[in-house]
């Protein structure tokens, strides 16, 4: 097989799961040198929740991280989270802004697009798949791996292969919630290989407890990429740790090649950076742990965490046993979706909601009935008819079957005219389209600190979001 190859995601993923994704860039440039020397495959660095943290809470301007990240990392791939159809925001987009910013993230500094869906539709991420390999960037398609009576080996399989057949360049085992065990993982990747030819990564999260384990017996079952994250900044809901993972294949035939005393750089340097996070009590000792109830319920831990704060706010935490029975009920009403962002959100909500009220689906959020209307794409499994004409109504008339973004008009000329009075760069039009209130505030942020006409509004409009 040759040697393993690394992803390192200190600089997305890792921060974005234990201190709230709240990394500046001032702290990443000092380390992008060794960084660049260690021999990583790729470094995540930008997309996921990164672009919203960094004009919510730290007042930078995301696509000029991405320059400066580009600018340093001379030798390693750059790599990025991408939400399909949603971007890097929470509603569909249409195709002309997906496109759009398919182009100005690979124009920026992006090699490679790690692109994925809530609910496993294809046809929300056909759109970006084109415009990535249009632009001569490396499209990976994810699995939004969970379990489930629909999620069996052979459908895994069959989505894999329909990720082939629309063009992508790999494939990514996208385990957010820390649910895949170690022999399944064995299981999965060995019949992946079988059936597909592009290369497979493992993308897995510690929460469980399980992750290195289940690395092991993906890389013996030939998975080609493997996602860490440099140890200050990993374990807990983060990634196992780079070192490690090197350690444990150093000699073998799966050999990752990385530079340990390299390795031990970046670890000194980040040392101090978790320490002060957790002082600060942006690192809560919550997320560092192993939360044995992700998979006793088979719940990705945010949202078990989610649901608990609902509870509190409600002086219902006796509940909780009650509402954990609820949501796989739930889960199933709603088509089996993966828990991921927003479904995790919307199952996770609802369950609350039918235990509080005391009758199941008296009160139902825009959210659920959005997902009942076909609103985020098809769920792997039809929806319960009955829930469907509770919460529904005369509204299931309105259900739709298509591609969401099919209903969508192109709207980046109508954004260019809105945010005209504020753009400086191209990319603006998009930080818009994605964030218009957070954009907006940081695009005048950004003309006091340049003008210096009102620099109270500098420090008036720091941390004045809630998190």
């Amino acid at each position: 097989m040759g040697k393993l190859k690394i992803t390192e995601t200190v600089l997305r993923d890792a921060h974005q799961s234990l201190m709230a994704t709240r990394m500046t860039t001032e702290q990443m440039l000092p380390i992008i040198d060794k960084m660049d020397k260690a021999g990583y495959h790729a470094v995540e660095c930008w997309g996921g929740a990164t672009f919203d943290a960094s004009l919510r809470f730290l007042k930078e301007d995301p696509w000029e991280r991405l320059r400066l990240l580009r600018d340093g990392f001379k030798n390693t791939k750059l790599q990025m989270l991408f939400r399909g159809q949603n971007i890097l925001g929470y509603t569909h987009y249409a195709d002309d802004v997906v496109e759009y910013f398919v182009q100005k993230s690979l124009a920026n500094g992006i090699d490679i697009i790690r692109i994925f869906d809530c609910l496993n539709d294809l046809r929300n991420l056909q759109t970006a798949v084109n415009a990535c390999k249009k632009e001569g960037g490396h499209s990976q398609i994810a699995l939004s791996y969970t379990l489930g009576e629909a999620y069996t080996l052979e459908y895994w399989v069959d989505v894999a292969k329909r990720i082939e057949d629309m063009g992508a360049d790999s494939i990514c085992i996208k385990d957010m919630a820390g649910l895949l065990v170690p022999y399944e993982a064995e299981r999965l990747v060995k019949a992946l290989k079988e059936n597909v030819s592009l290369p497979i990564e493992l993308h897995t999260h510690y929460t469980s407890g399980v992750a290195s384990m289940s690395v092991l017996k993906a890389v013996e079952a030939g998975v080609d990429i493997v996602d860490t994250a440099i140890s200050p900044l990993a374990l807990g809901t983060s990634q196992p740790a780079t070192e490690v993972i090197a350690e444990t294949f150093r000699g073998t035939e799966y050999d990752t090649g990385l530079d340990l005393d390299i390795l031990a750089e970046i670890n000194e340097y980040f040392t101090p950076i978790r320490e002060e996070a957790i002082a600060s009590g942006l690192i809560s000792t919550k997320v560092l742990g192993v939360n044995i109830n992700t998979l006793r319920y088979q719940v990705p831990g945010g949202m078990l965490s989610n649901m608990v704060s609902q509870l509190k706010e409600q002086n219902a935490e006796d509940k909780f046993e009650e509402v954990l029975k609820e949501i796989p009920r739930v889960r199933k009403d709603l088509g089996e979706p993966p828990l991921v962002t927003p479904s995790s959100q919307i199952v996770g909500t609802q369950a609350v909601l039918n235990v509080l009220m005391g009758e199941r689906y008296k009160v139902a959020p825009k959210e659920t009935k959005g997902i009942l209307l076909g609103q985020y794409g098809q769920t792997v499994k039809p929806f319960n008819p009955e829930v469907v004409d509770k919460v529904l109504g005369d509204e299931k008339e309105k259900a739709i079957t298509c591609r969401p973004a099919d209903l969508i008009e192109p709207q980046l000329e109508k954004l260019e005219k809105e945010v005209a009075r504020y753009k400086k760069q191209d990319e603006d039009v998009l930080t818009y389209a994605l964030f218009p209130k957070q954009a907006i505030d940081f695009f005048e942020f950004r003309e006091a600190q340049e003008t210096g006409v009102d620099p109270s509004l500098a420090d008036s409009k720091i941390g004045a979001y809630p998190v």
